[in-house]
């Protein structure tokens, strides 16, 4: 098969780096497009993949700068395609959705935010798509007919235990003390981002002041530059390194729901602090059903350090995390496992996920 893949978001990679390994093995060709997108691109070398960068240069965070940059994507992708000649296109972007229905090639529309969230995403890409495929408890609008839903997550494609395994050497590596907290800011500039607040500095002073009192080091990962008074705080680490990191780490705050379910899914204590509290249906369900993470809006943060300061008086608190973890994985599929066997058999596929649903149970 050929297979063409256009990732657009580090996270992207992420998800689908193991399936991309597979499929290499088992002889499939897989052509990676990308564009600049924080550590995207040096993730990619440090792993050693071939990749074509389509958008070398970063976009404005504008709306006008967005919809140039997806017009540029369509103009850019289409004869990339036509001289391809893939068999298969997978991705999240407008364009693959668009290119695809026009050129009469299958297509896999891979997200795992809800619609709502995404809307002029949804809007741009699912009237085009084949198959929208995402966890079970998203949200897709009016396009359920369109949908897949598997049990599991995107970040289990990569944090699975099957897959990801904790390297207890990782704090001396990088002379980590025993408990340290991490904080992690975004830019929030996505287009589904404008509107949406955070951790401001208020905020984050409060929290680094109270981490402190409990002699828990801090660190800061952040998607932008931090001012010079928290240079002391930044987080020194590779990319690749940054879950094993995580995974070590006695609780994250951050206003990253990608990194606040990456905590949950790792069995590490989070609060996140964001406007998108209460929208997103996959941490909505790890944050009431599983009871791994808390969300609070910018506005709740007595609340927010009211949990902070229950969840560090917590006698045995990573013990107790792992315990949830474990009953979320035992619900939960190897999405990697089932994500190779799904674009292997496309789209014989998606008739046998539609008749059969807990077919998908094979790949526990």
């Amino acid at each position: 098969m050929n297979i063409l893949i256009y990732l657009g978001h580090p996270a992207q990679y992420l998800f689908l780096r193991e399936t991309i390994n597979r499929l290499h093995f088992k002889c499939h060709k897989t052509t990676i497009l990308i564009k600049t997108k924080d550590v995207l691109e040096n993730l990619l070398k440090e792993d050693g993949l071939e990749y074509v960068n389509i958008l070398p240069r970063t976009r404005g965070n504008s709306k006008f700068s967005i919809l140039w940059s997806l017009i540029k994507r369509i103009l850019i992708l289409f004869p990339l395609i036509i001289k391809e000649k893939p068999n298969l296109l997978i991705g999240s972007d407008a364009p693959f959705a668009i290119l695809g229905k026009i050129l009469r090639i299958n297509r896999i529309t891979v997200i795992e935010d809800d619609y709502q969230v995404i809307k002029t995403l949804g809007d741009l890409t699912y009237p085009f798509t084949q198959t929208i495929l995402c966890p079970e408890v998203c949200d897709v609008g009016k396009w359920t007919k369109k949908k897949v839903g598997y049990s599991g997550y995107m970040k289990l494609a990569y944090l699975h235990p099957n897959i990801f395994n904790p390297d207890n050497k990782i704090l001396s590596k990088y002379n980590l003390p025993h408990k340290y907290a991490i904080i992690r800011l975004s830019k929030l500039n996505a287009h589904h981002d404008f509107g949406i607040t955070g951790i401001d500095k208020k905020i984050l002073d409060k929290i680094i002041t109270l981490f402190n009192s409990y002699n828990i080091s801090v660190y800061i990962s952040s998607e932008g530059n931090l001012e010079n008074n928290y240079s002391q705080y930044l987080l020194k680490i590779k990319p690749q390194d940054m879950h094993q990191v995580l995974f070590h780490a006695t609780i994250l705050v951050s206003d990253s729901q990608s990194m606040s379910v990456e905590a949950a899914i790792l069995g590490v204590p989070s609060i996140r602090v964001s406007s998108f509290i209460g929208k997103i249906s996959v941490l909505e369900e790890l944050e009431h059903k599983y009871e791994l993470t808390y969300g609070f809006l910018p506005e709740q943060s007595d609340a927010m350090f009211g949990k902070i300061e229950e969840l560090l008086n917590t006698p045995n608190l990573k013990e107790d995390w792992q315990y949830r973890r474990q009953r979320m994985l035992q619900d939960k599929i190897d999405v990697t496992a089932f994500m190779v066997w799904f674009i292997e058999n496309y789209p014989d596929s998606v008739k046998i996920m539609k008749e059969n649903p807990n077919y998908q149970y094979n790949f526990k």
